[in-house]
């Protein structure tokens, strides 16, 4: 019945030659252009320009789990992804397994109801015996499946409006040269037509591979492993992506503690390997379960290592995955041509310092090691890194001058990020005197007691502060940004991932390299490590084994892609700085314009700067209201009206698209109100909780507004531009956080710690403190003693 359903899905004549008048003729301008053949691509970034793609599906991926049939699902998700990349204009070629599996479970069919037809003949109504079913020969089972497997193809392909077209191929194929150029030519035929062929080895007639059987400079056709490297040679492939049933290469045994995932495998690493037991399905498939002795634990076959480094050798990139995963196999394929970590890539050039995940874990050891610094210890890194940005700041200006110079020739950066970009002698300043104001509150952070309790005799229960762990900051057009964090990093004792935007990457080089050569005063220079490899955010938001908080310092649309990135990693942050002024009816004139003009003027591409401007209807037509208009207008700053706003006026400005909208430049809206209460509504339903403002004389309004209104920071009478770190007196922020959960506003040293409770008994058990126990709990609150230290402002 299946292949009576597959033969009404197949292509009709008529179809196929629609398909090919249509493949003649499509145009190809926006196709990935591939690259001149004979060396592999050196970053899995540049596997997007891969344009002709052998993709290798290994038995366990086209089987089932008992051996006996296909996995149409995954099989089905498989072809989607090669039918989108051929539609691409990419020219797809899969290398399959799956026939012999597939002629198992039909012969096993045909058997079985053979057996229970004689039974049934000779026993008559009886019931019927158990059938026990022949061992199968994998030749037969091959030329049985063969048909039905390549009529599936056909017919999940058609879904998708591609053509496919069967190859059978031999070793013999390859090793004469008349049959390999015919092969060749009918390949490129095939693929001139947009059509994909589907390649196997012809199971039901090949030879056993006979042992060492390479030639000089050419592998044997052992499996569809080395079927798909020497295809992918001689066709000229782009990229070869080979699909089984495990991740890739890992550095231990997969499964023990230590294992750790090779990410990119550099043919130069390998060493001595060991061989075991062979795969349980196909004709060729997994010969052994291999590991080296000195670097990498093969979690793959023999075979298919040797075909994925011949195929490399050949000048064809190579990516191994894992096919099988549930949550991976729907979005493998493409993910890997999208260029991300997925499965081992093999690259011929050795990657040049540590990847990403060595990082981590060099920052995470080292960070361990500053926690547990002395806080003068801490203390005297922040204050020479202070000392560092003045003494060398001809080195850290001309840096920056150069990524100035580039942006410029550049163009496409927006006024607002040129001057973020931009350092310069005040800048660097005003970083020093807020670097040495964080040194002065590392004093008292890392191990504080927040509270201590006498539970009985000699049983003491304190909560200390310690470090989160180790944070991922990813800023973009920011340098400045770099030494704040990673003054805070130290402070709170934590370990540091540093991301930058490329923008910056001259002036991050040289503020990095001066962070760690203070770090070095006290041995930890690695606890703060700079990312300066092709990672992808998206990537690095998957460490999440590695890595304990997010912070992203960027636009709205970072913060945005980072928090739906990180799955399994909290992010502090937010996503926009939508900042509400609203005027009372009550307020000082000179008040408002000085707050009005600062919160939107100051710097109108700050998180913090006002976006919408909030009326009282009753400040309409009076000198105030145009005193505000006035101010607007000479500073140039465009207003758009809200909904109420524009039905008062006859000429109206333009009206706003949205009353939930960041500007980051010099407009704004502008709405009006009935009320204050109307006015918290207002911001409730429009505002991101982030800074919002009343100006009033009416002490009562404003305790109100400031006790109703759910924002991270609330101001009265003040300019919304002093929700940041440094004016609040916290020497620096990595970020304002509009979060629930943890620190609130901006984030400061405080918010980069959490707690822990230590217990110092005297061979105390719980059991004497359950309910029938003879002690009773004291739950004497001891005193705490804690120090504040005053802050002494320094404006920029």
């Amino acid at each position: 019945m299946l292949l009576r359903r597959l033969t009404l899905c197949s292509r009709s004549p008529l179809d196929f030659q629609r398909h090919v008048c249509r493949s003649l003729t499509r145009p190809l301008t926006q196709a990935p252009q591939g690259r001149a053949h004979g060396s592999s691509f050196a970053h899995r970034s540049e596997l997007r320009q891969a344009k002709r793609i052998v993709v290798k599906l290994g038995s366990a991926v086209v089987t089932r789990g008992d051996e006996c049939g296909l996995a149409l699902g995954r099989l089905a998700s498989i072809v989607e992804q090669v039918a989108m990349l051929q539609n691409q204009g990419r020219e797809m070629m899969i290398v399959t397994s799956g026939a012999v599996a597939f002629g198992k479970q039909r012969l096993r069919h045909e058997i079985l109801l053979s057996q229970s037809v004689r039974q049934a003949l000779h026993s008559g109504h009886n019931q019927l015996k158990d059938m026990s079913l022949p061992v199968l020969e994998a030749r037969a089972c091959a030329a049985a499946g063969q048909s039905g497997l390549m009529a599936l193809y056909e017919a999940m392909f058609t879904q998708y409006s591609t053509c496919t077209a069967q190859v059978l191929v031999t070793n013999l194929d390859f090793h004469d040269d008349e049959k390999r150029q015919n092969l060749n030519s009918t390949l490129q035929e095939l693929l001139r037509m947009n059509i994909v062929p589907i390649i196997n080895t012809n199971d039901a007639v090949v030879p056993p591979p006979e042992p060492n059987s390479d030639l000089q400079g050419v592998i044997s056709i052992k499996d569809n492993d080395s079927l798909a490297a020497r295809l992918a040679v001689e066709m000229k492939a782009d990229l070869l992506i080979a699909l089984s049933d495990v991740e890739g290469l890992y550095d231990s045994p997969p499964g023990t503690d230590d294992a750790k995932f090779i990410d990119i495998f550099y043919p130069g690493d390998q060493q001595s390997i060991t061989y075991g037991t062979k795969s349980r399905v196909g004709i060729g498939g997994m010969e052994a379960k291999v590991y080296t002795l000195k670097l990498c634990f093969l979690s793959l076959s023999f075979l298919q290592v040797k075909a994925a480094l011949w195929a490399l050798q050949g000048g064809t990139s190579v990516v191994i995955a894992n096919g099988t995963h549930p949550k991976v196999t729907g979005h493998v394929i493409t993910d890997i041509v999208e260029g991300k970590k997925v499965g081992t890539f093999f690259s011929e050039i050795k990657p040049a310092g540590p990847t990403v995940e060595q990082q981590t874990e060099m920052a995470r050891n080292t960070g361990r090691t500053l926690a547990s610094l002395h806080p003068d210890q801490r203390s005297e890194i922040i204050c020479h890194l202070a000392e560092l940005l003045t003494e060398r700041k001809e080195e850290i200006l001309a840096a920056s001058k150069m990524d100035m110079d580039q942006a410029a020739n550049a163009g496409h950066l927006p006024p607002a990020m040129l001057k973020r970009l931009s350092l310069s002698p005040a800048k660097l300043n005003s970083l020093a005197i807020g670097l040495r104001q964080i040194a002065v509150a590392a004093q008292d952070s890392v191990g504080r007691v927040l509270q201590r309790t006498r539970l009985a005799h000699n049983l003491e229960l304190e909560q200390i502060t310690v470090p989160i762990g180790v944070l991922l900051v990813i800023f973009e057009a920011r340098p400045d940004c770099l030494p704040q964090v990673s003054a805070l990093a130290i402070a709170s004792g934590n370990a540091l991932l540093l991301k930058g935007g490329k923008e910056a990457a001259n002036t991050n080089r040289v503020l990095h390299q001066l962070t760690q050569e203070a770090l070095s005063m006290h041995g930890v220079k690695e606890a703060v490590q700079l990312v300066s490899t092709r990672e992808e955010v998206e990537d690095l938001c998957r460490l999440d084994k590695m890595i304990d908080l997010i912070i992203p310092r960027g636009s709205s649309q970072l913060v945005r892609d980072i928090q739906r990135a990180a799955k399994g990693i909290p992010v502090l942050g937010h996503s926009e700085g939508i900042c509400h002024v609203y005027v009372d009816t009550e307020a000082s004139v000179d008040k408002v314009i000085k707050i009005v003009r600062d919160s939107k003027c100051d710097y109108p591409a700050a998180c913090n700067a006002m976006e919408t401007l909030l009326i009282h209807r009753d400040i309409l037509r009076t000198p105030l209201f145009d005193q505000i208009i006035d101010m607007l207008r000479t500073e140039k700053v465009k207003i758009h009206a809200g909904p109420r706003f524009a039905s008062y006026l006859t000429f109206s400005p333009s009206e706003a698209k949205s009353l939930r909208t960041e500007y980051g430049d010099l407009e704004c809206c502008m709405e009006v109100v009935d009320s204050m209460e109307e006015a918290v509504e207002h911001i409730h339903k429009y505002g991101s909780s982030h800074t919002d403002v009343i100006v009033t004389e009416n002490e009562d309004t404003a305790e109100q507004f400031l006790q109703q209104l759910d924002s991270a920071c609330v101001f009265w009478n003040a300019s919304s531009r002093f929700a940041d770190g440094y004016r609040f007196g916290l020497g620096a922020e990595v970020g304002i956080s509009t979060a629930r959960i943890h620190a609130r506003g901006p984030v400061g040293l405080e918010g980069l710690l959490t707690t822990k409770w230590v217990l110092r008994g005297d061979g105390h058990i719980a059991a004497d403190f359950s309910e029938q126990g003879t002690m009773k709990y004291l739950h004497e609150n001891l005193p705490v003693t804690q120090t504040l230290t005053s802050i002494t402002l320094a404006w920029p």
